[in-house]
This record gives structure tokens, sequence and C-alpha cells, in this order.
């Protein structure tokens, strides 16, 4: 990186500081496909075995912007009991961590139709931060000591939901361990997170159906950030709708059922901070297969 990003990266990164400083843990507008990555009670809860990958570019064209990719795999092992594995790649400036987390989930019933679960989350964090790349903007920066660590990672959540409607509340990770702030340019301790996520399903007519949604983040010493959307789902097939980061960005976004199985979705964020005169926006892409068995053919596709 020269000298005139590195100034520019530091200035916008200042500009932008509750969005960044809030923003310890990967950032994710499809989080409504991406539910097992912000709560291990999802585990298993779609009722057979179902892939996720997911790749981030987000401020595209400013060096050095968080650049993320997921892999998700999750299955009920039984009517009570779910089990997941996450792998997730996160790149911002210099740091580069990738989390490794296995998922379990213990499922009650609650009423005929409503079911209650309990997720725990458990493995590790990969850190590795080398200060001879990034943004760096002092010799006293330059003059850090590199960091090649591996951090244990144990988080938890509760997820109540049934076929129309959902709400969980989950903590990622309980340990506050080192982690990169790109404000500071140092190490740091990681910030408690804690995530409410929730959503309900609506059929407007026999060929549309239509889900508003919301994701809470709180990080201590931080303001909120909060994630809103509204999706349709045409003929169970296509998926369009928009999405509002508060104080930080919009989007839009599209899903694709391309077979029973095989699900596409795409985002675009437009960034309303000042960051939207130097990039060129934040693009996501989903990758979702079900392994559906015949005997356990679904009617039609899950909206969450």
């Amino acid at each position: 990186m020269n000298v005139k990003n590195s100034v520019l990266l530091l200035c916008l990164v200042t500009m932008s500081f509750q969005t960044l400083f809030a923003q310890q843990d990967p950032q994710f507008t499809q989080y409504m496909y991406n539910t097992l990555g912000v709560n291990a009670a999802y585990a298993g809860s779609r009722g057979h075995v179902s892939v996720l990958g997911l790749v981030r570019s987000q401020w595209v064209g400013l060096d050095g912007a968080p650049r993320t990719q997921t892999f998700s795999i999750d299955s009920p092992l039984s009517e009570k009991v779910g089990l997941g594995l996450a792998i997730v790649n996160d790149e911002l400036g210099p740091s580069k961590e990738t989390y490794v987390d296995l998922n379990f989930s213990y499922t009650i019933m609650t009423s005929d139709t409503r079911k209650l679960s309990f997720g725990l989350k458990g493995g590790g964090r990969f850190l590795d931060i080398d200060f001879s790349r990034g943004n760096a903007q002092s010799p006293d920066v330059l003059f850090q000591n590199n960091v090649s660590e591996f951090l244990p990672t144990l988080g938890a959540g509760v997820y109540w939901h049934n076929d129309r409607n959902y709400i969980g509340v989950s903590i990622p990770n309980l340990f506050t361990d080192q982690t990169y702030d790109d404000i500071q340019q140092t190490v740091a301790a990681e910030r408690l997170h804690l995530f409410i996520i929730g959503g309900v399903v609506t059929d407007l007519s026999p060929t549309t159906k239509f889900k508003p949604a919301f994701l809470v983040k709180s990080v201590s010493g931080a303001p909120l950030i909060v994630d809103l959307s509204a999706n349709f789902m045409f003929y169970e097939k296509l998926r369009l709708g928009v999405s509002y980061r508060w104080d930080d960005s919009v989007s839009g976004l599209a899903g694709f059922q391309l077979t029973p199985q095989l699900l596409l979705g795409y985002s675009y964020d437009y960034t309303t901070t000042e960051l939207q005169r130097f990039n060129t926006g934040s693009h996501e892409v989903t990758l979702r297969f079900d392994l559906i068995s015949k005997s356990k053919k679904i009617k039609s596709p899950r909206f969450f």
C-alpha cells in the first residue's frame, strides 16, 4: 500500500469510527442465510444437511478494506440434537483471522408448533498480524511485534422458532482475547458481542411471501449496530429485498432458487457515510445447498 492510499484509509477509517469500532466480528448483509454464523442454536434447525458458502468484499476499491469468506455445514443428528461446523476467514488491513467452530444445539418443544433450541459453540481463532503490510502510519506502528497466535473461542445462544417466525439471542465468543484494532492500528482486547436476530414470514398471496427481519449487534463500549431488512419471495423461486444498516449503508438483495436444493444469493451495499466518495460499494455472494432426500422432500423452500 502506497503512502497516499495509507493516509486515505486512515482518514476514512476515522470518519467511519462507529462502524469499524463495533465491527470486530465479521460483518454480513445476508445474515438471514448465514444464521449459523450468528447463533449456534440454529444448527440442524432446517431439518436436513445444509451447506453454505459466502464471499464478501467490503468497500471495493479501498486498499486494506475487509474481505471475508465463510463455509458452514450443519445437520440434525436426531429430533433434538443438531451439529454444525463453521469456518470463517476475515482479512482487514495487516490482520488475517480464521475462525473454526463446532456448533451444537439441543431442542425442546414449547408448544405443538414452536421449538426452543439451546446452542453452544467451541473452537479457535487463528490470528495473524503482520505490521509490514496494511495501513501503518508511523514508525512506532511498524516496529510493533507481529502476532501469530491460536486463541480459543466459546459461545452460546438460544433460538425460539417455528415455521413462520423466529427470534434468537447469542454471544459468539465469551473470551476477550486479542484482536486487531484498525482504529488504533495495534493489538487490542476483543470486545464482548451480543447478537439479537428475528424475523417473521407472512403470506401476501398464494404466490408471494413477505419477511421482515432484523439483526442487532451490541458491542461493549460501542454504539449499537442495527440491520433491518424486508424480503419478498415470489413463486417460491425469486427473492427480492432491501436492507438498511443504521448510519452506515443501504442494500439491495436478490435470491434465486435455482433448484429445490440450490439457492444463490447476492447483495450490494451502498455506503451512506463519507466513505461513499472513495469506494464502489460492498458485494456479497451466497451459495446454499440443501441435501434433501426424496423421503423428506419439502413442499416449499424455507424462507429462513
